[in-house]
């Protein structure tokens, strides 16, 4: 077959980084055992709403393609395989586990693309998993940001949260082979390394001397000295610990943005949703970083409408944002999960409600961003170059993960000095200060 005609792999990634970057080992795989011409859907359990729209879109891709056999794995498929095997669109179904194993690819490509042949469910029990989660690639197809899995599972139980039935208990890559792997894509041309995982703060739980995020963090930015930016994602905040914090406040080459896991910013609904934070430390850390590190800037994760929430309550979270100074939000109206605590709660808040309230919050993050495009008027910036536009302009992030694009040539890996100004609600625009 030649090149022009040479089918690849179709991922369709639904949910969180890490089920980007695991999109991306599964590509490998996928190409490796030959699996050209196949769907491979990655799932998302975060709400029931993310279950039903992958079941839709199997469904169309189905009727658009529909000699083309489609393979669901991911969190949704990991919880409930059934509901999917039971789909006459799909040929097999993949676990969690197995979606990252060579093995399971090459057996489904010996069935060849009539994957009826194929065994029709591979999910095991993901709570068996106790090896660390090293997976490793050397990158995505574009060289300017790439994510490293460092950490995958999580030991916690929030109360409204199905994920640790999909994805396990909490297992942490080595600190020797994440170095390794940084340096890998560091000499491959990447500018920005990406920390992710399902639970990072409790990384180095399960190694051997349970060295900390702190600690990794630190070894990072010492081995790898070439690398320009290192980015942390979403993060408990009660769990960050001195090294950490340390890196945080001092070290230029952590870019000044960090994601909080918040939820909520009553005390009362963090209590029933089993966190290990109250509002008040949410607010203590925010001033404390900035307080050494003006520049900082926040996004969180905040649940509207979670059971038993009263307006008086949601004020308390709609507050947050402004006394927290939160900009990128993601704001989710609470979703039942069966199987979880929370959905056994009483006193259930109506779903229309739950939907004008969520409408608040991101308005809310709306008005911060505008502050914070307000504020960086004029201000220099650098700016990773992603992707180039379809108006040809190179599009990026600066430090504080503000979407610039940019006024004159420049390619996706480049880091481009720029000079701030306004553009839209959704960009700034970036004028070259270097020719």
């Amino acid at each position: 077959m030649s090149d022009m005609m040479k089918k690849e792999p179709e991922i369709v990634t639904f949910g969180c980084r890490l089920n980007a970057y695991e999109s991306e080992v599964m590509r490998r795989h996928a190409e490796d055992a030959g699996l050209d011409d196949v769907i491979i859907v990655n799932t998302c359990a975060v709400t029931a709403e993310a279950t039903r729209q992958a079941r839709q879109s199997i469904r169309r891709m189905k009727r658009e393609r529909p000699d083309t056999p489609i393979i669901v794995t991911g969190c949704a498929a990991q919880i409930d395989p059934t509901q999917f095997s039971k789909m006459d669109e799909v040929a097999t179904v993949l676990g969690n586990q197995e979606k990252l194993e060579a093995k399971s690819f090459v057996g489904l490509g010996r069935a060849g693309l009539d994957l009826s042949n194929a065994p029709r469910v591979q999910v095991n029990d993901i709570f068996s998993v106790k090896e660390t989660a090293g997976h490793l690639i050397d990158g995505f197809g574009e060289r300017a940001r790439a994510f490293v899995q460092i950490q995958n599972g999580c030991n916690h139980r929030c109360t409204f949260c199905i994920i640790p039935y999909g994805r396990g208990n909490s297992r942490s890559t080595g600190v020797g082979e994440v170095v390794d792997q940084i340096k890998r894509l560091v000499d491959r041309g990447f500018k920005e390394v990406v920390l992710t995982g399902v639970d990072i703060t409790s990384f180095g739980e399960d190694l051997p001397g349970t060295p900390t995020l702190g600690t990794l963090v630190q070894k990072i930015l010492h081995l790898v000295p070439d690398l320009p930016r290192l980015r942390i994602s979403s993060i408990d905040s009660i769990e960050v610990d001195e090294p950490l914090y340390d890196a945080i406040i001092h070290e230029p080459r952590v870019m000044p943005h960090l994601h909080l896991s918040l939820q909520a910013g009553d005390d009362m609904i963090l209590k029933r949703m089993k966190r290990r934070h109250l509002r008040g430390d949410a607010i203590e850390f925010t001033n404390r970083v900035r307080a050494e590190r003006p520049d900082m800037v926040f996004g969180a994760d905040i649940i509207a409408g979670f059971p038993t929430e009263t307006e008086e309550m949601f004020q308390n979270s709609l507050r947050l944002v402004e006394e927290c100074d939160l900009t990128w939000l993601h704001v989710f109206p609470y979703s039942e999960r069966e199987g979880t605590p929370a959905a056994k709660i009483p006193n259930k808040v109506p779903k229309d409600v739950r939907k004008e309230r969520a409408a608040r919050l991101r308005a809310a993050g709306d008005k911060r961003v505008a502050e914070l495009f307000k504020r960086a008027e004029g201000a220099d910036a650098n700016v990773l170059v992603e992707r180039i536009g379809h108006d040809g302009n190179p599009i990026g992030h600066s430090e504080q993960f503000i979407p610039v694009v940019i006024d004159g040539p420049a390619e996706p890996g480049d880091i481009v000095p720029v000079r701030l100004t306004p553009r839209d609600e959704n960009a700034m625009s970036g004028i070259k200060t270097q020719p």
